[in-house]
């Protein structure tokens, strides 16, 4: 099997239970108390911009996209990402990663950001954030703070705390 042997969708609500299986399964109970949840649980994710792999009639990887602030700048995070086991390591995550990417650039967002491992994301045009710039409601590696600019200048506007773009209407 490979990564063209699967259909890429975008999300709908009818993927819900199954995506939460997934990343149940890639992190456990220990998502919950990470810097990205946090932010994630302040607002919805912007579900035109999140995809499905799906094999076999069955959700096998998602990727969401969840709207964001940091200071005047405004971003994507993307995250989760999850690939179950028996499909890992064959291009999925990968594919899911450069789909949503391309919606965020049609969909006219400035630049996406995650925190993930720069091995993994880098080759997929992810670059390290200068330390300090961001950062975020939970401790997190700084050095795993990533991000694509698709609007140039669109990383350096991203300053301070990071939140969900909703949060940041409502304070404003």
């Amino acid at each position: 099997m490979t990564a063209d042997d699967v259909t890429y969708l975008p999300e709908a609500p009818a993927h819900d239970l199954e995506i939460e299986a997934i990343n149940e399964e890639a992190f456990g109970p220990g998502r919950f108390v990470r810097a990205a949840h946090k932010i994630r649980e302040r607002g919805p994710h912007e579900r035109a911009l999140s995809f499905v792999a799906v094999h076999d009639g069955a959700v096998i990887a998602s990727v969401r996209m969840t709207r964001v602030a940091a200071g005047e700048g405004r971003a994507l995070m993307l995250g989760p990402l999850a690939v179950k086991p028996a499909y890992k390591n064959i291009g999925i995550g990968r594919r899911l990663v450069k789909i949503a990417l391309e919606a965020a650039e049609a969909w006219g967002a400035p630049a996406v950001m995650l925190v993930g491992d720069e091995p993994y994301y880098g080759p997929l045009g992810f670059k390290r954030i200068p330390r300090g710039q961001i950062s975020m409601p939970r401790p997190v590696d700084l050095g795993r703070l990533l991000a694509v600019e698709i609007q140039p200048g669109a990383v350096a506007a991203l300053t301070g705390m990071v939140d969900h773009e909703d949060q940041m209407k409502v304070v404003a």
